[in-house]
């Protein structure tokens, strides 16, 4: 049986310390901010529980999807402490460029400290970039591929950060990304809440942030279907949009051609 991920990228943190860093203006709630700030100690460790480590092969699935390869320069949207940005380094190699954004310091904090003890070459491609996926600070074409973990959901526009992927893509390039799924089956969406209301959220309370987990239920219901998520990507300009389901349903995978 499948189990849950809590995935839940964003919050506000300390400065960071001064390594490979820059920063950009953030646009976001206030709330949400907070509420990412108190889950971020403790999130990796959650979710590695939660999940039983089976992030760990969604995010392989989605860096494949993405079609990223040696030598390109890529984008991971929302990249939270690095796990995708770190499969990303290891697809373009030494030669490639890969950039993680998020708007959360204390998230980029913990990927910068991943990022130092890491042994292995590629990993100091990455740049690190505090900014608003509603905003993103790149120009037009920039990216061979763009990667996105469980950021689309908590982003306030998703049509504005879906309009802001296709303009630093380049054209014939893909992005993918991966989230909870919001089934349109009632037994596996029945199943996903009793998760959530029997699993998720009396393990965080152990933690402590049982009321702050109670946001990923509303989240997911507040979220698109995969029919949703393709019509989107179709309407902003990508010319193809196909989305995947798996892990027993309960997660999925956009993957759209620019």
């Amino acid at each position: 049986m499948a189990s849950l991920q809590l995935y839940l990228p964003f919050s506000t943190g300390p400065s960071l310390p001064n390594f490979r860093f820059r920063r950009t203006p953030v646009r976001s709630s206030s709330e949400r901010q907070a509420l990412f700030n108190r889950i971020a100690p403790v999130y990796d460790n959650l979710n590695d529980l939660l999940s039983l480590g089976q992030h760990r092969i969604w995010k392989r699935m989605a860096v494949s999807w993405s079609g990223a390869k040696m030598g390109d320069s890529v984008l991971d949207l929302c990249c939270g402490s690095g796990d995708i940005a770190f499969l990303l380094s290891e697809k373009v190699e030494v030669n490639g460029k890969v950039i993680g954004l998020d708007f959360s310091k204390k998230q980029l904090s913990v990927a910068s400290s991943r990022q130092k003890v890491k042994s292995k070459a590629c990993y100091m491609n990455i740049e690190w970039v505090e900014g608003d996926a509603l905003d993103l600070p790149f120009s037009n074409g920039q990216f061979d591929a763009i990667t996105m973990g469980y950021g689309l959901r908590n982003v306030v526009d998703k049509h504005k950060a879906m309009q802001e992927i296709f303009r630093v893509l380049k054209p014939g390039s893909r992005v993918s990304i991966l989230d909870f799924n919001k089934s349109t089956n009632p037994v596996t969406a029945s199943f996903q809440e009793m998760m959530i209301d029997n699993v998720v959220v009396p393990v965080a309370s152990g933690f402590g942030l049982e009321e702050d987990y109670k946001y990923l239920r509303r989240s997911i219901r507040e979220f698109l279907t995969g029919e949703e998520l393709e019509k989107l990507a179709l309407d902003v300009g990508f010319s193809d949009a196909r989305y995947y389901e798996f892990g027993g349903r309960l997660m999925g995978n956009l993957v759209a051609t620019r």
